[in-house]
């Protein structure tokens, strides 16, 4: 047996002591798709298949691979049982895993059955929606006309359209409602997501193409025509 020694200062500051992780962060992070980072998956109620959300659902559903008469989107209101991805169980909805106690999702949302590992998003569940929006709560407001969610800064400087936010954009004819894309609002009152106008303008298109109407100061342009008129000789 060797005789019982006593640590140097050296060693006793290099030896690190143990850290309890907490629960909310056992394997945050590391697990959850290309949409959202949760540490569960969800069992579809219409086919009975697990997924890592419903959008992963419904790319899967929708595909050119399946039958366009078995095409279908699940709701996330439906949704009523869920898998822990630490352990492996299935269980009801809930933040907390029964089996393991670990917490499938940093932020949770009960009436949404929604789960997100990513705070920075400032999730919040708004009534009027009927669902959890991005953005911070003392960040936006909802507005009744256009039946949707805007940051604050847009509160009586939109233009509003009855139901503005129920439509597809015109570019990807991806419903706006809930998609987690951003979305520019057009002067005229149109919509559509934020990355599809730069597609437009990296074709040289500066025209709303649902009303034509411009969507971009383009008094530098008819400047630069009227000039280039002027120099034609008639």
């Amino acid at each position: 047996m060797e005789p019982h020694r006593h640590l140097s200062k050296n060693e006793l500051s290099n030896k690190k002591p143990r850290v309890e992780i907490p629960p909310s962060e056992i394997g945050c992070g590391h697990y959850g798709c290309s949409h959202y980072k949760r540490r569960c998956k969800i069992i579809a109620p219409c086919c009975n298949e697990i997924f890592d959300c419903r959008f992963c659902h419904n790319e899967s559903k929708n595909s050119i691979e399946v039958k366009l008469a078995d095409w279908h989107d699940i709701s996330r209101h439906d949704v009523k049982r869920v898998i822990c991805s630490l352990c492996g169980t299935e269980q009801d909805v809930q933040q907390m895993c029964i089996n393991c106690g670990v917490c499938m999702g940093r932020y949770f949302c009960s009436k949404c059955k929604f789960f997100d590992d990513d705070l920075s998003k400032k999730q919040f569940h708004c009534d009027e929606c009927g669902i959890c929006r991005n953005g911070g709560v003392e960040n936006m407001f909802h507005c009744n006309t256009c039946g949707f969610c805007y940051s604050s800064y847009l509160k009586d400087k939109h233009k509003c359209m009855e139901k503005a936010m129920h439509t597809n954009c015109p570019i990807c004819f991806e419903f706006l409602f809930d998609t987690t894309k951003a979305i520019a609002l057009l002067a005229c009152g149109h919509n559509m997501h934020l990355g599809c106008i730069r597609q437009l303008q990296q074709r040289l298109m500066y025209a709303c193409p649902v009303c034509s109407k411009s969507f971009c100061d383009m008094s530098v342009i008819w400047e630069k025509v009227d000039e280039i008129v002027s120099c034609v000789k008639i």
